[in-house]
Formats: C-alpha cells, sequence, structure tokens
C-alpha cells in the first residue's frame, strides 16, 4: 500500500514539474528537433473536402477571432483531408509564463480555437469532459491542481 502512495506521489510530481516546464519554457513542451512557426501559421488538418469549409462562414470558435486573425484553406498532403490554418494578424511579443499560465496567451487561445473548430466541422460539435463526469472533486490541493489543468488543457494542445 505504502508503496502504491509513494508512486503514484512521484508521478504527480513529475507531472507538476513537466507542467511548471511548459509554460516557463515553451521548447520543454515541444518534441525534440520542433520548432516554433516562424511565420506564425497554427494548424489542423480536417476530415473533409477543402470545397467543403467555407473561409466566408467560418465556424463559431474561429469566427469569434475573426477581425483577429488570417485563415487560410488547402488541401493536406497526400490528399488526407483539408488543411485549417489560421494565424494572428498583430503577432504579440512572446507570452510569458505569467501570461500562459493565467490564461491570456493570445497564441493558446488560437490553437483552442482551431481544435474546437476541426471538432465543429468533423463531429458537429465540440467534445468536452467538464463537468467531470464523477462529481464534484474533493477540495484538496491535488483537487485543485488537477481542476487547474482540466481548465487550461483546451488552449494548452501538443506544441
Amino acid at each position: 500500500m505504502t508503496a502504491n502512495v509513494v508512486s503514484r506521489a512521484v508521478r504527480a510530481g513529475e507531472t507538476l514539474v513537466r507542467q511548471l516546464r511548459s509554460a516557463l519554457d515553451r521548447s520543454a513542451s515541444r518534441p525534440a528537433g520542433a520548432r516554433p512557426s516562424v511565420s506564425g501559421w497554427l494548424a489542423v488538418t480536417v476530415l473533409c473536402e477543402p470545397a467543403d469549409i467555407d473561409e466566408a462562414a467560418l465556424p463559431a470558435p474561429l469566427a469569434e477571432l475573426a477581425d483577429r486573425i488570417e485563415v487560410r484553406v488547402r488541401p493536406a498532403a497526400d490528399s488526407k483531408g483539408t488543411e485549417l490554418a489560421a494565424r494572428l494578424r498583430a503577432r504579440p511579443a512572446r507570452a510569458g509564463a505569467l501570461r500562459r499560465l493565467s490564461g491570456k496567451d493570445p497564441e493558446a487561445e488560437l490553437r483552442s480555437a482551431l481544435r474546437r473548430a476541426k471538432q465543429l466541422i468533423e463531429v458537429g460539435e465540440v467534445l468536452a469532459v467538464d463537468p467531470a463526469p464523477h462529481g464534484k472533486r474533493t477540495a484538496t490541493p491535488g483537487g485543485a491542481l488537477l481542476e487547474s489543468w482540466t481548465k487550461a488543457a483546451p488552449k494548452a494542445g501538443v506544441r
């Protein structure tokens, strides 16, 4: 039993360190050799034909950012769907750790909007786990940390 508790504590500590490293240093959360896009374009591959996406009538998550973003739609590589890409018109200075931790990173907002738009196009709804299916979590430090990560997760994505 004690080994199980220690194992869980170690995993929780490792997760906390990864999250903090990700917030403080963006390169820590990217795969080895990956670089941030110099052009600022963020893209998702959507399983549909390019003609199915009308740039004049974007899905709601992207339409809410319409005046702040540029969007391009083109066939994905090897005819594997459609590449839906977007970038901020005004490239903000690199977000500091405090802005990323507080959820006020414009690039994170755009990543989240792209993922939600992809879900709307492919499935017709945005899939969510909130509220938690198992009810309210206990108000413990670990529970509070888990709640904060759950709220930040839609904006983080894979970098």
